[in-house]
């Protein structure tokens, strides 16, 4: 399959669609939470940003949709607005359920912009997937809250696993048609989104030292979940469960690969590290 074909836009385009999940987030099998799992879930600081991140998710996609003119990714897109709509939704419902402390704020003006808006957020998302990936597995095995409550956010997990790898094929497939589809042109492309995404994390990671704000939670607050936390076991965990989940797509199709590959990169120089301080004081 050639990248940027309209084969390659028929396979992530109709992928998406048909592994789209119907639910309601008002139907879904919210468990009856006791005293100490209630605590545990209200004391968590970011649900109210990150309502308002999943809300203006789901108005830079919406806004997308109606710019584009293929209707095939006209309608991907617009099925991923709904899904990112819906994200928002699910937390109102959590909040409201149980009692949550968070209200919405008024969305930011999204600009004139909206291709740059909706491929800005789409390398967010690859960030933010990646840490959250490990965030998920380290809360969960950790028993921050009962299975009932991960059960339903697994299903989160899996739409936003969709929706990166579904923005990776969109981004090589567009950069194809604008005349810049040679490797490392789209890897300059990729390095330079990714060099924005990271700043707006560490601005994130700066203001959670003050007050956390939620926005990219997964990175400022992963040592709420469990005690002991250390950067390698968060690092090992992100690039297991990051491969795990991306398994469970297409094969044919293109995934992030430059977190993956950061990571790994770290964690080889992470265990030649220790292997060697173990040695020193045999030598």
């Amino acid at each position: 399959m050639k990248i940027g074909s309209d084969a390659h836009r028929d396979l992530f385009c109709r992928q998406f669609t048909a592994s789209y999940n119907e639910f309601d987030p008002e139907t879904l099998p919210w468990p009856e939470l006791d005293e100490a799992a209630l605590t545990r879930l209200r004391s968590v600081p970011f649900w109210q940003e990150v309502l308002h991140t999943e809300r203006r998710a789901g108005a830079i996609v919406e806004a997308f949709a109606g710019t584009i003119d293929d209707e095939l990714v006209k309608e991907a897109v617009a099925l991923q607005g709904h899904e990112e709509a819906r994200h928002a939704e699910l937390l109102r419902v959590m909040i409201r359920r149980y009692g949550i402390d968070a209200t919405e704020q008024p969305l930011e003006n999204l600009g004139d912009d909206v291709e740059t808006a909706f491929i800005d957020f789409g390398y967010g998302e690859c960030v933010d997937s990646f840490l959250g990936f490990g965030v998920f597995k380290i809360a969960r095995q950790a028993g921050f809250l009962p299975a009932a409550m991960f059960d339903i956010f697994e299903t989160l997990m899996y739409e936003e696993t969709r929706h990166i790898v579904f923005f990776i094929n969109w981004m090589a497939w567009r950069e194809v048609r604008r005349g810049k589809g040679a490797a490392w042109r789209r890897a300059l492309t990729a390095l330079r989104f990714y060099g924005r995404a990271a700043r707006r994390l560490l601005g994130t990671v700066r203001q959670g030292q003050k007050a956390n704000d939620g926005r990219d939670f997964s990175a400022t607050q992963a040592s709420v979940f469990l005690e002991g936390f250390t950067f390698r076991r968060f690092l090992e965990n992100c690039h297991s469960e990051n491969s795990r989940r991306m398994a469970a797509l297409d094969a044919g199709l293109l995934q992030p690969r430059l977190l993956p590959a950061v990571a790994g990169t770290a964690l080889s120089a992470l265990r030649l590290w220790n292997l060697r301080r173990r040695e020193a004081p045999a030598a």
